[in-house]
Formats: structure tokens, sequence, C-alpha cells
């Protein structure tokens, strides 16, 4: 099982799963709107990516719920779904446990890897270099 820890606080339960190709999907489908969305709604958001049946999909939020990921409001006609976690945090928080499991929280050797097998090429790292600048410039350096 795939357990993470997150801190009180956060509008997560104090345990979750990390999410899957296809709950993060759903939602990636979620935080692309402003609103909260029906289930319709996500089955829009979700063609072309993969053929969902609406009984599938129904399962999978169901999940999401049960997890902490999302909060199903059942009050009116269709039931409404929003993000308990906002993608951002997200975002931080996976991209902080990817880096520190597969590199030892080491951004040279991530960098490195994707730099020796073509993933990133001079335009990038020119790019990466220059953000670095902009980061150090507006914190007054390392």
């Amino acid at each position: 099982m795939n357990m993470r820890r997150y801190k009180h606080g956060d509008g997560m339960k104090n345990e979750i799963k990390r999410l899957g190709d296809a709950e993060l999907e759903i939602m990636q489908a979620i935080w692309s709107e402003d609103a909260p969305v029906t289930a319709s709604r996500i089955l829009e958001l979700l063609q072309g990516k993969r053929k969902w049946a609406l009984s599938t999909l129904m399962t999978a939020l169901a999940r999401l719920v049960d997890k902490g990921f999302i909060l199903c409001d059942r009050t009116g006609r269709h039931n409404q779904y929003s993000a308990r976690i906002g993608e951002e945090t997200y975002k931080r928080r996976e991209s902080k446990n990817f880096l520190q499991r597969f590199y030892g929280n080491s951004l040279r050797g991530l960098v490195a890897t994707l730099y020796s097998d073509k993933s990133i090429d001079e335009a990038d790292l020119c790019e990466l270099r220059r953000f670095l600048d902009e980061l150090e410039k507006g914190e007054n350096g390392c």
C-alpha cells in the first residue's frame, strides 16, 4: 500500500493514498473548473483521454471522496464535486516525494538524468539558469 502522511490543516485526512493515473485525470478535470462540477461535466472534460463509462466514473469519484481528495455536495438534483486540495498543493507534495524517493533530494541528480537521456536540451538548461537567476535575485542569494 502506498500511504502518505499529510499535516492537519491542509483540508486532507491525516493519511491518504496517492492518486493513480485515472484518479489524477479526474482531479485535473475538477481542478480545471472554477466551480463544483457534475459527473456529466467531468465526463465531457475527460473526453479523448480514455473511454469512461458513467458507472466507472461514479465508482472513481466515490473512491476519491473516501480518500479525502474531493467533496460531494448531494443537496441539488445532481451531485456536485469539488477538490479538497488544490492542484499546486498536490503537485508540490508529489514533486517533493518524487525527488526524495528517486534522487535522494538531489535536484542535480534529476537534471543530470534528464540531460543524459536527452529529455531536456541546452535551451531547457538556459531557461532553467534564467529561472534560477530570477529566484536568486528575488531572495537575495542562496
